[in-house]
């Protein structure tokens, strides 16, 4: 088996799971049901008269904090408690392909939540004449947010058997992740830090990455930022999984 088909087979193990239970489908209208709250009301889509998608987006990072942890807590964790953690790596498949299918499959998962908020998409098309190329850029920020989440989220999900203690973590790990270029949390650093490692800490925070591509600007510096993000919690994924299979 090539890697590529090992990898494929796996994403495909993976997200066909996803819907033998009614949690998926319960996941699906949860977080379509937040994204019209958060952008039709709470947002105020209609009273800022602008045909734009900015309160659509404007919400997703502290929406996708508690979401797509609950996506990715299962990825090991749930193969741990059942006892096939075991069985799935002594199959003839290269390790990497596993950590990459299951990871691919989370965010396929993930991206299928973001394409059925197309209606959202639709009526601000009916009500105005927006910019899709920004709401197409929004779109990728979005996705890339997800994806950073979901390898923090399968990265910590190996470390442990229980699903609730990896959401527990993943959260408080995207958390920081997210508040860390907010004022309050560089105040504390400013007063005796060199400026560097202040600016260091700014930099971490994916709030600043992600609002540049939600008003349409593509930085190289803001994509390299996510690839980066996903492929550290990748490895440690690997390491994490490697350990553990020599550990027996």
């Amino acid at each position: 088996m090539t890697f590529h088909s090992a990898v494929c087979t796996i994403l495909r193990r993976e997200f066909e799971s996803y819907f033998l239970s009614p949690v998926a489908y319960v996941f699906l209208v949860i977080f379509l049901v937040l994204e019209g709250l958060f952008t039709f009301y709470i947002g105020g889509f209609y009273e800022r008269e602008q045909a734009d998608l900015m309160p659509f987006f404007a919400y997703q990072p502290w929406l996708y904090l508690f979401l797509m942890p609950a996506i990715g807590m299962r990825l090991w964790a749930e193969e741990r408690r059942s006892g096939t953690f075991e069985l799935l790596l002594t199959l003839p498949i290269p390790l990497p392909a596993v950590v990459i299918g299951k990871y691919l499959a989370a965010i396929a998962f993930a991206g299928l939540a973001l394409l059925l908020t197309f209606p959202i998409w639709l009526t601000v098309n009916w009500l105005g004449d927006p910019d899709n190329g920004i709401i197409i850029t929004g779109y990728v920020g979005s996705l890339l947010m997800a994806s950073s989440y979901l390898a923090i989220a399968s990265a910590l999900s190996a470390i442990t058997k229980n699903q609730v203690v990896a959401f527990i973590l993943s959260v408080t790990v995207c958390f920081l992740f997210l508040v860390s270029g907010l004022p309050m949390v560089l105040d504390v650093f400013t007063a005796w830090a060199p400026e560097a490692f202040v600016l260091a800490v700014a930099n971490l925070s994916m709030l600043s990455h992600f609002d540049s591509l939600q008003k349409g600007v593509v930085a190289f510096s803001d994509i390299l930022y996510f690839a980066l993000v996903i492929s550290l919690w990748l490895w440690i994924n690997y390491v994490v999984v490697e350990t553990k299979r020599e550990a027996g």
